[in-house]
Formats: structure tokens, C-alpha cells, sequence
């Protein structure tokens, strides 16, 4: 069975990343029923996160939303935090998404503190960057500035525009006197 319901997601995740969400859905639930009749929870709530962020992808938010709620009450239950963090997590994106800004930075915000709580650092960066994004959305500069250099802190692996920010932050530190180096 392992074999077969991994072949099925990979292939649902290929058909995603294809943007072929409408496939990718009924790929995903084939493995979820799979994963249910072998009695593996964490996993059906992993395709239903899967089949939410596919309707997600579709414009469908509040299927993608009602899916979200579900993996996420799952993770909560077995005190998986991690998966509860991505949950949240994606749960913002689609808040996002759908312009509901308040729900938007909540979910992302307490997505950021299990994160760190459970010392994700990378996983805490990126979603400092997102409420980031956010804050410069919304016209605060300043509050955006200082929460990226925070998500930039926590990420190992930078990207060439992010390593860049992060050498004009240092500069600015060095500058103001607030440089921690």
C-alpha cells in the first residue's frame, strides 16, 4: 500500500505544481481515502492540507479554508506542532488571498510563534517575511523593515535579493549604532 499511496502523491503534487488543481484534488483525496482505511490520521490531514492548498489554487478559498480547519484540528489533536504551524501558516496565505488582512496576520502570527517555539527557525523567518509583505501592503514601512530583518535572521539560506537586503540592513545598523556585530 505505502508504495502506491506515495506514487499517488507524488503524482498529486507533480499535477500541482503543474497547476493542474482540479487533477491534483481528486489525485489527492484518492490517497487520503487510502491513508484512511489504513488508519493513518496524520496523513489524511496532509492531503486535506494538499487538497486545500489546490483550492486555494482554484480561487476556491473557503473549500481551501474548510480543508485547512480540518488537517489543522487533526495536527492540534496530536499535538503535532509542527504541521499545526504550516497549517496556520497557509491558512494566512488564503486569508490573504481572500483580503481579510486581520485573519490574515493572526493566523500567520501564531503560525510564527509555534515556529518558533519549536525552534523551526527557517520555517519562523519565512513567515516573518510574509507578515512583512504585509505590513509594507499596508504602508508600514518602518514596522516592515524591522520584522524582515528579523525573518532574514532566521534564514540560512538566503536568496541574492535577500542576501542583499541583509548587507543594507547591516549597513543601516552599523550607521545608527544599533549593530549587534
Amino acid at each position: 500500500m505505502s508504495e502506491d499511496v506515495n506514487a499517488l502523491q507524488e503524482r498529486g503534487v507533480k499535477l500541482y505544481e503543474q497547476r493542474d488543481y482540479e487533477a491534483a484534488i481528486k489525485i489527492f483525496r484518492q490517497a487520503q481515502e487510502l491513508y484512511d482505511s489504513a488508519k493513518q490520521s496524520d496523513m489524511v490531514a496532509e492531503m486535506k492540507t494538499n487538497i486545500g492548498l489546490s483550492y486555494r489554487g482554484l480561487g476556491q478559498y473557503q473549500l481551501a479554508l474548510d480543508e485547512m480547519q480540518s488537517a489543522l484540528h487533526t495536527f492540534q489533536q496530536s499535538n503535532d506542532a509542527r504541521r499545526s504551524a504550516a497549517v496556520l501558516g497557509n491558512m494566512g496565505g488564503v486569508y490573504l488571498e481572500m483580503g481579510d488582512k486581520e485573519q490574515a496576520y493572526v493566523c500567520y502570527r501564531q503560525a510564527a510563534d509555534a515556529f518558533l517555539e519549536i525552534d523551526e527557525k527557517k520555517m519562523y523567518g519565512e513567515t516573518l517575511l510574509a507578515i512583512a509583505r504585509m505590513q509594507f501592503k499596508d504602508g508600514k514601512v518602518w514596522t516592515s523593515a524591522a520584522t524582515y530583518e528579523i525573518g532574514l535572521d532566521n534564514i540560512e539560506k538566503l536568496s541574492v535579493g535577500q542576501k542583499f537586503l541583509k548587507r543594507l540592513f547591516g549597513v543601516k545598523n552599523r550607521l545608527s549604532g544599533t549593530s549587534t556585530k
